[in-house]
């Protein structure tokens, strides 16, 4: 078994939606991002890729790198569980945890997971997603952006 953590963090920016994990999340704002800036997945590759001592995000997807600029996340996850397929790792578990005072996820939780359960060809009961605010406190207390923490565990089949 092997386990893997990640976090990402973006500041809002313009827009009225922003993507986590894979669903499209109506807000005030949108986020400042080379790619489409989906926190949860993000923090979630690189949860994958440090459990399978793959390095982390940026060194696959680069953000000056033009090939990525936009790009869908979900891309990411998928090309990151064919490094995995390779390594003979598979996913146990996803657990992730979105830090924001808004967007509030609730409503959007359980298409998170279904989404996140699909791009990872799992079930969806092996996919847990959380969130928490900070009390009005840093930069996510005020509101200036969003974060999410990630946790899984691989197996070797």
């Amino acid at each position: 078994m092997r386990i893997g953590s990640g976090f990402d963090v973006h500041a809002f920016g313009p827009g009225d939606f922003v993507m986590l994990g894979g669903i499209r999340v109506a807000h005030s704002r949108g986020v400042l991002a080379h790619s489409d800036g989906d926190v949860v997945l993000h923090a979630l590759c690189d949860a994958l890729l440090g459990a399978a001592g793959l390095g982390d995000i940026g060194q696959h997807f680069s953000d000056t790198d033009p090939r990525w600029r936009g790009a869908d996340s979900s891309v990411f996850v998928t090309q990151v569980l064919a490094l995995l397929r390779d390594r003979r790792l598979a996913v146990a578990n996803v657990d992730v945890t979105v830090l924001a005072q808004a967007p509030k996820i609730a409503t959007h939780r359980d298409a998170m997971r279904r989404r996140i359960a699909q791009l990872l060809e799992v079930a969806a009961e092996r996919v847990n997603i959380k969130a928490t605010t900070t009390e009005g406190l840093g930069f996510l207390g005020r509101a200036e952006g969003i974060a999410a923490q990630a946790v899984v565990l691989l197996t070797e089949p």
